[in-house]
């Protein structure tokens, strides 16, 4: 039961005409279902809902052909048929009794008319310093109504879809409400332009007859970028932010307020590598006293007693997530019940933004391998089905990332017994020294939170201190086996560019080292001037650099690629990982390769003009590529006589076994194998929902108009 200390969190809070049940809302955020994939997109939402958030939002919702981010798959309310689409969302939210909110949007020049190819208003014309998205012309005055129209139709079609809230878009300087807010787009000398006054008319005027249209059905609020982060440019909390609020406040029903634009928005999302829990706090202190209106805030929170102190100590009303309702869509339900153990708690890793905002592929996340797949799989976050095989015995070969998830499943599933046997004393594989890396302590959340619940699995036991051979696991008495044995760095510099090993490895000309003898291993670097040779584009080179250069080595990383880690641009990590190996004087060489070790040092290539240059360093590190540790699973599958022989009726791979990837997909893919170990082929994904137009059989070409 419910500790009462936390009684204030679960108070029914107005907002308008409408009654939050608690003070938990899951903000808007992407998905990459929009309104077409309805499905995809109701069962994530609902799955939050019964989940125990008070109100569940869409992301951002295009109101008008005019503002289209395709490829990105956003929702939209355009006509009737986006009405019937995101209706699903609605009545599978009503079901557990939450709130159903829509973020209306219109991006102007932050929209890139892919698929309209329709040219977009602006508050002034010009262009924006994304290449991907196109210029926009400046709206007259009675362009400036039409558009406000537009919010207006919108907001009619939201009612009639279903939906309580209508949150108005007016933040991270893509939407055309905050840049009407924001000088740096503002350029009028009109009536919308100059003053602070001014420049919030357009908003002021969408929020009136938004509500006159909406009446006491729908609770309206904004959602408003305070503080920008972009100086002069921007919006500061301190001046114009709070003043925005107060000149405003009277026609919201509630704030949802964020820090961070649309080119910055790892302040708002910031990774956990650069900010903890809670980071928003100090600006919403600023400007919480000039509004008498409920304030949601977010900040990555994941712990009840700093959400508690949030509230208590008035940073907001209300506490907002994105990236922890993905983690953990049942944090509310939990808190309530008391079962803080069990909160999966968002690590900060931004792969749920990464995918969806930088890939442009549908949500995931870390720790909750089940977001995204509520509709197309049937998977439940906190729900198992009894396996058909459950009176077999499983053993688990490594206790990484993979192992750990694919056991608790198994576990959850009913299993007989289930194993997890790993040859180091303490469970993780790469993870366990992964997280000792710069800014990274929080990603061992991913091993914590599985440790915690196998704990509570009476048939599921952990083995560590014990290396098993393929005849031990013959021995074993086990009916089922999966190899999640990992991945292990190559030692040879074998790399994707050549498909070979780096000349002068073998003779260890230089010596060389592996990212697991530097920091699992403790290996000693000797000399001062260190060089990394980098193709793994993520987060292992510039954290080594990062490692390296702060204990007083120079360090030069070498990158085939344009930028070192430029993954991280699409978890918001590129600006400031690159702001402190700039600070620790990294050197960073880009384009360019190694062509071969020498006894005077690498001999690097620039992959544009040709030059060849030998660089001196004392040592190389060596971040190639990843190879599977899959020989126990290729032993074992070598002879099927053998397995029948020892009653093992069933070998498969998990994670990083199968393919070295991202930790986000070694979890997906144990809980995988987990949720299918019973299917006819469990080495086979099972097919999954498609929510596609199926021509019928015979159909011709359905043309709307003419061949011109």
């Amino acid at each position: 039961m419910r500790d009462s200390r936390y009684d204030l969190l679960f108070e029914p809070i107005k907002i308008g005409p409408k009654t939050l049940r608690n003070r938990f809302v899951q903000v808007p955020h992407c998905t990459n279902f929009g309104t077409d994939l309805p499905y995809s997109q109701a069962a994530l939402r609902a799955v939050k809902a019964e989940g125990g958030w008070a109100m569940i939002n869409t992301e951002y919702c295009s109101i008008s052909p005019e503002s289209d981010d395709y490829p990105r798959n956003f929702a939209r309310l355009w006509d009737e048929d986006d009405v019937a689409n995101l209706s699903v969302t609605t009545r599978e939210v009503h079901k557990h009794e939450s709130l159903a909110g829509v973020e209306l949007w219109y991006g102007s020049i932050e929209a890139g008319n892919w698929e309209t190819r329709m040219a977009g208003r602006g508050v002034s014309g010009g262009f924006d310093d994304d290449i991907f998205t196109q210029g926009v012309y400046e709206m007259t005055v009675e362009e400036i109504l039409e558009l406000q129209q537009l919010y207006v139709d919108a907001a009619d079609r939201a009612m009639r879809a279903g939906f309580d809230v209508i949150n108005v878009y007016a933040g991270h300087f893509h939407s055309i409400a905050h840049q009407f807010m924001t000088p740096y787009y503002n350029k009028r000398t009109d009536q919308y332009g100059g003053s602070l006054e001014n420049r919030c008319r357009f908003l002021q005027e969408v929020l009136v007859k938004v509500r006159d249209t909406v009446g006491d059905n729908c609770a309206v609020g904004v959602r408003f970028g305070f503080e920008s982060q972009r100086g002069d440019a921007g919006i500061t909390a301190s001046e114009e932010g709070y003043l925005i609020i107060q000149h405003l406040d009277d026609l919201v029903d509630f704030w949802d307020l964020q820090v961070g634009t649309h080119s910055n928005w790892n302040i708002d999302s910031a990774p956990s590598r650069t900010h903890a829990e809670g980071f928003n706090g100090t600006w919403m202190k600023q400007v919480k006293p000039f509004t008498s209106k409920p304030v949601i805030g977010v900040g990555r929170y994941v712990s009840p007693d700093a959400m508690l102190a949030a509230v208590r100590d008035g940073e907001m009303d209300i506490i907002g997530a994105a990236r922890p309702s993905i983690a953990d869509p049942f944090l509310p339900k939990k808190i309530e019940e008391g079962r803080f153990e069990d909160i999966r708690e968002c690590i900060g890793c931004n792969m749920c933004i990464g995918s969806v905002w930088g890939v442009g592929s549908r949500l995931i996340c870390t720790q909750n391998a089940t977001a995204g797949e509520e509709y197309r799989r049937g998977w439940h976050p906190e729900s198992f089905s009894t396996a058909g095989n459950s009176d077999l015995n499983v053993l688990v070969v490594g206790a990484g990332p993979a192992g750990l998830e694919c056991a608790r499943v198994l576990g959850e599933r009913g299993m007989s017994a289930v194993h997890v046997a790993d040859a180091a004393s303490s469970i993780g594989g790469s993870l366990d020294w992964i997280a000792g890396l710069p800014g990274l302590s929080e990603w061992r959340r991913v091993l914590d939170w599985r440790s915690t619940q196998i704990d509570k699995l009476a048939n599921v036991e952990l083995v560590l201190g014990r290396r098993l051979s393929a005849q031990d696991i013959l021995e074993y008495g086990a009916d089922l086996v999966v190899c999640a044995n990992g991945s292990s760095w190559d030692a040879t510099g074998h790399n994707p560019l050549t498909r070979a090993p780096l000349t002068g490895v073998a003779e260890q000309v230089i010596p060389t080292f592996t990212p697991e003898q530097l920091v699992r291993d403790g290996a000693n670097l000797p000399g001062q001037s260190v060089l990394i040779y980098d193709f793994d584009g993520y987060f292992m080179a510039v954290s080594i650099a990062e490692l390296l250069a702060a204990a007083g080595k120079q360090v030069t990383i070498v990158t085939p690629e344009a930028e070192a880690g430029g993954f991280l641009h699409h978890t918001g990590e590129f600006e400031p990982v690159h702001r402190r190996l700039h600070e620790l004087k990294v050197q960073v060489r880009t384009s360019s390769t190694i062509e071969e070790l020498t006894s005077g040092g690498a001999v690097v290539v620039h992959g544009l003009t040709g030059d060849r240059e030998i660089v001196g360093t004392d040592s190389v590190v060596l971040t190639t590529q990843r190879n599977p540790n899959d020989d126990l699973y290729r032993d074992l599958t070598s002879d099927s006589e053998r397995l029948e022989a020892a009653g093992i009726t069933g070998v498969y791979r998990a994670g990083d076994c199968v393919v070295p990837r991202r930790i986000v997909d070694a979890v997906f893919d144990g809980h995988r194998l987990a949720r299918e170990i019973d299917s006819p082929d469990p080495r086979t994904p099972l097919p999954f929902h498609r929510e596609r137009i199926v021509a019928p059989p015979g159909a011709a070409l359905p043309l709307i108009g003419t061949w011109q």
